[in-house]
């Protein structure tokens, strides 16, 4: 029997992207317009700022570039600092399972691998659906949270695997860098919980730094530590506490998982899509937005874990509660009709009126909405009026998700909206023209100078 990890390898050694349907090829593309376009709104936020003072602290002989900003520095702090400004905003993309994530984060990494490894758009794009493979798989197979483990800690494996596909690993390097990387890098749930910090935004960009050091040293024959999964000291026994099998991956007679993540139409957590959705629905039925005695929110177990778990949530003191916060972005879609970048600065969560109405929204458990978990993400929102009417909406699939997906044209324009202020409007569509044709494009580090502000 073949272990977990010689499995994956034999699964990314294989992959290539000949072997890539049309649609998969296109959809890699749309993942990776919207997760660049994240990126770049997310360029100026303090987290992604301080990433790249600590970046600029290093050179490099095999430098990698720093989007935006157009810096060299070494290629794990360039997927660091580039991974940092894509997670900020909370607006890239999602998949939900019994474990959930964003697998879009490993783009973070498959693109510095691709500059580095010269392996093109194509090498791009294979190593790109190869870690949103990886990343879905496992995600189907086992929760970590209850054993207190972080959902980057199944993107480190996922990040792993698309780099050595762009630098073109051997499948026994492969395995080593698997290795290399699964064995110190095990991340605490602690991250999204309570009070959230800035880590937050962090967690999987260090995972895919820590995957990109854990793959150069493997690419020199460094060995690490094996079995990492079966092992008696391994993944199996710290972190699913119970072993699994990966039998069934994409290609042949299979879907790929790439087909079922989902584009976020709000900057916020993924389980509060559809929440938002539901609330503007409401708010477009209210006689008078401003007389709301109650609002109830009923949605499944995991999204009332992580988004209204805590009371944290309900009076959040800075942006990472807030977008993470169920009753918050309930308070702000029907207060303002809207859920923008901007309604989670100070101005917005100083508000004593947009306290109030978040401090008088109610999170329920819905068994229809387990029932139908992870393939939607039920919510009913019921608003009780002062004068004693009430307004209800339901949303099972909100406008992105994968059964319910945004246009090209709509992918395109978010990415323009993220990029305004940032790149000039020239610099933009240009870019954008070039990530559509993404296939044909041969020099990565020329694709990244369209990224510069300058």
């Amino acid at each position: 029997m073949s272990t977990i990890a010689e499995q994956l390898s034999d699964y990314a050694a294989s992959l290539r992207f000949e072997d890539l349907p049309g649609e998969i090829v296109h959809q890699a593309k749309r993942m990776i317009i919207d997760t660049l376009g994240c990126a770049l709104g997310g360029y100026d936020s303090e987290p992604a700022r301080i990433a790249r003072d600590i970046a600029a602290t290093v050179t490099c002989t095999q430098p990698a570039t720093i989007l935006v900003s157009g810096q060299s520095t070494s290629p794990d702090l360039a997927v660091f600092a580039n991974g940092v400004a894509v997670r900020y905003l909370d607006f890239n993309d999602g998949y939900t399972s019994r474990e959930s994530g964003h697998p879009s984060d490993s783009i973070a990494a498959t693109l510095t691998a691709a500059e580095i490894g010269g392996s093109g758009g194509q090498g791009l794009i294979a190593s790109t659906v190869l870690a949103y493979e990886a990343f879905c798989r496992i995600c189907d197979t086992v929760d970590i949270k209850p054993s207190g483990f972080d959902h980057v800690t199944v993107g480190c494996i996922a990040s792993i695997l698309g780099v050595a596909s762009a630098l073109g690993l051997t499948r026994d390097q492969t395995v080593q860098a698997l290795n290399l990387g699964i064995a110190p890098n095990l991340a605490l749930y602690q991250t999204r919980i309570g009070d959230v910090s800035m880590w937050k935004g962090c967690a999987y960009a260090n995972a895919s730094r820590n995957a990109v050091f854990a793959a150069m040293l493997a690419q020199r024959g460094l060995t690490g530590p094996s079995p990492i999964f079966e092992g008696d000291g391994g993944y199996f026994k710290a972190v699913t506490r119970q072993p699994f099998t990966l039998d069934t991956f994409g290609g042949e007679d299979q879907p790929f998982k790439i087909m079922e993540c989902s584009i976020k139409r709000f900057p916020l957590g993924q389980y509060s899509q559809t929440v938002a959705q539901a609330a503007l629905e409401v708010r477009e039925q209210l006689p008078d937005p401003s007389d709301i005695a109650s609002v109830t929110v009923r949605t499944l177990q995991t999204a009332v874990n992580i988004m209204a778990g805590d009371p944290e949530k309900w009076r959040p003191a800075n942006r990472e509660t807030a977008d993470h916060s169920m009753p918050y972005t309930a308070a702000v879609a029907l207060m303002y009709g809207t859920v923008g970048q901007q309604h989670f600065g100070d101005e917005y969560l100083d508000n004593p009126q947009l306290m109030d109405l978040t401090g008088r929204v109610k999170v329920e458990v819905s068994e229809e909405a387990n029932r139908r978990a992870p393939e939607a993400m039920l919510c009913d929102l019921e608003v009780v009026t002062g004068s004693g009417q009430t307004f209800s909406s339901q949303v099972a699939y909100h406008k992105g998700h994968y059964k319910n997906p945004l246009s090209d044209d709509e992918v395109g324009q978010k990415f323009l909206g993220l990029a305004e202020g940032v790149l000039p409007d020239s610099r933009a569509n240009g870019l954008l023209a070039h990530l559509w044709e993404l296939e044909k494009v041969t020099d990565i580090p020329g694709l990244l100078r369209w990224t510069r502000a300058g």
